[in-house]
């Protein structure tokens, strides 16, 4: 299906236009719309929350060891920093994605940040593990309101077509830089102001973005309000509780345990009975036919791979130049800073590149690209000046995965009808959560438990590009039959 760029027709009659968003800038192509103040405002609002959850997801992660210093917390205690946000912010997300959508957007977006910035404030404060471990929680669980319902608004605020690439691409390009600048500004903060700094900066991003939503926002919901498909929240919201704890406890401690492969087992047969639920539900929590779209099964599949490999790459090379090249945290973080620049630009053209080629072909040609730089990552070696090929290979690998988020984003979206984006944009940011949260346990843990470091990066480098390159020739026959301009 072709984005559709044609503008609304008026009457004949000499009266004012309708209001349309302003012509393009000189030099920028026919059909790139350019966005109204308020437009920015409300994109501003809507990505600045999106990079808040994603920068919260990495900036704690060099503090780590002082924090357990001052906080007692012991280093097997420490994976529960990260995990106590992953549980709820990937548990929740389809739940709260159907809450939006029935009661209202707007309101739980406002909610979720409303409980970010308190639970950030809290996390700042805490004066024990248990507090907190009660802040983080509580984070995941206003950052599982924030998501979905943001995605939603910025879909039914902004139409399909060009404008929506447009915004889609800002949101895509913040998610990612959100990740990076984390892990620099993790190191910086820590080092000149304490492990502290890192959540106080999430507090002020909450305080800052909050005072703006009401005003600014347009409330969106389903026109009808069926009732809310309670055992289907109950299965799913257990069963991928159960496997984030699951792949997050294993990435630390191993796939043996025997709370691993119960939390594993319980968590797939709980995923089941969902499946079984939804099917006989009147009012389903997820649509089983919109899951039997190509566009949305393997978009979100492509979205699963892109983030979860990722993901690990960033880990692993983390591991490498600091431990084999023996860099330290700030050049390494110098090394991620480039990283992001380059992922910034690759948001600014994806948007063109979809225009040109259908967002199927983008999604499809950016796996391919992602896996193979990946790939040119294996004949790093302990010598220093690997970090010069290393650098080039993960920036450019990481533009081909910025691509993949924005493409992956709109092949899930389009053409589904505005009462159920909350449900479709549910699935991409779920498929986003889980993907971050899965690939390092996955394949991360090789690289950890080798006992040559270098030896077990070739190897979890070798596995995901493997993995990335064949889902791209999975999705691209998978939606060979989709809508050509999907």
């Amino acid at each position: 299906m072709a984005f559709d760029t044609t503008t609304q027709t008026t009457t004949p009659a000499p009266a004012p236009a309708p209001a349309r968003a302003p012509a393009p800038a000189p030099g920028e192509p026919l059909g790139t719309p350019r966005l109204s103040t308020r437009d920015k405002l409300v994109l501003f609002v809507l990505c600045a929350a999106q990079f808040m959850v994603a920068l919260d997801f990495s900036v704690l992660n060099v503090a780590l060891p002082e924090l357990g210093a001052d906080l007692g917390l012991s280093r097997s205690a420490l994976q529960w920093a990260v995990t106590a946000f992953a549980l709820p912010s990937g548990g929740f997300l389809l739940l709260f994605g159907r809450v939006g959508d029935l009661y209202g957007r707007r309101k739980l977006f406002i909610a979720g940040l409303a409980l970010f910035g308190a639970a950030s404030l809290l996390a700042t404060l805490a004066w024990d593990p248990v507090s907190f471990l009660t802040g983080r929680a509580l984070q995941g669980l206003g950052a599982a309101a924030i998501v979905p319902t943001g995605m939603s608004l910025l879909t039914t605020t902004f139409p399909e077509g060009p404008a929506r690439d447009r915004a889609l691409g800002v949101s895509g390009t913040l998610l990612s830089l959100g990740f990076t600048v984390g892990m620099v500004a993790g190191g910086v903060l820590t080092d000149a102001l304490g492990w502290r700094s890192t959540m106080a900066l999430l507090t002020v991003f909450a305080l800052t973005v909050l005072p703006l939503a009401p005003g600014l926002l347009p409330e969106s919901r389903t026109p009808d309000r069926p009732r809310l498909d309670v055992p289907g929240a109950v299965t799913v919201t257990a069963g991928l509780l159960s496997l984030i704890y699951a792949l997050s406890t294993a990435a630390d401690r191993g796939f043996g345990r025997a709370d691993v492969i119960a939390a594993l087992v319980a968590g797939l047969l709980l995923l089941a009975v969902f499946t079984a639920v939804e099917s006989r539900s009147a009012s389903p929590l997820v649509s089983l036919p919109m899951l039997r779209r190509r566009t949305v099964a393997w978009g979100n599949v492509g979205g699963l791979v892109t983030f979860s490999m990722m993901s690990t790459v960033v880990f692993v090379l983390t591991l490498y130049l600091q431990e084999t090249l023996r860099l330290s945290a700030f050049e390494t973080g110098l090394v991620f800073g480039f990283q992001g620049a380059l992922s910034a630009v690759a948001g600014t053209l994806a948007p063109r590149v979809i225009g040109r080629f259908g967002a199927r072909r983008t999604l499809v040609g950016s796996l391919a690209g992602q896996g193979a730089l990946v790939a040119a990552l294996l004949p790093l070696n302990a010598h220093t000046w690997s970090v010069w090929p290393a650098t080039a290979a993960v920036s450019l690998a990481s533009m081909c995965h910025l691509g993949a988020i924005i493409s992956y984003g709109l092949t899930v979206t389009s053409g589904v009808p505005d009462g159920e984006q909350g449900l479709a944009t549910g699935l991409v940011t779920s498929t986003q959560q889980v993907g971050i949260t899965v690939g390092i346990p996955l394949l991360g843990v090789l690289a950890t438990t080798s006992g040559d470091l270098l030896s077990g990066v070739h190897t979890v480098l070798a596995l995901d590009a493997a993995i990335v390159l064949s889902a791209a020739v999975l999705v691209g026959l998978g939606l060979r039959r989709g809508q050509s301009r999907v």
